[in-house]
């Protein structure tokens, strides 16, 4: 499996509204990070898609490497430079 861009090492910070739908790029070829646009077509990866369960500030993952997409996990802290 090869490895997918990183947009950015931070999270991205987002409001969220419980009940919303989001699909999470894991790529990170989106345009419209942290969500899909797209750009994965023809690779292996595919979104993450699902329903936000509560309303409130969220941090998603932009490194594309947590182990909990689309949450942040702190992944970006062991990447190297």
């Amino acid at each position: 499996m090869s490895l997918p861009e990183i947009p950015q090492r931070a999270p991205y910070k987002i409001e969220a509204t419980a009940g919303d739908k989001y699909a999470w790029c894991t790529c990170g070829l989106s345009e419209k990070q942290p969500y899909c646009d797209g750009k994965h077509k023809g690779t292996e990866f595919r979104p993450v898609v699902g329903k936000f369960e509560k309303s409130g500030t969220l941090w998603l993952c932009g490194c594309k490497h947590t182990q909990n997409g689309p949450f942040c996990d702190g992944s970006h802290n062991s990447l190297e430079d």
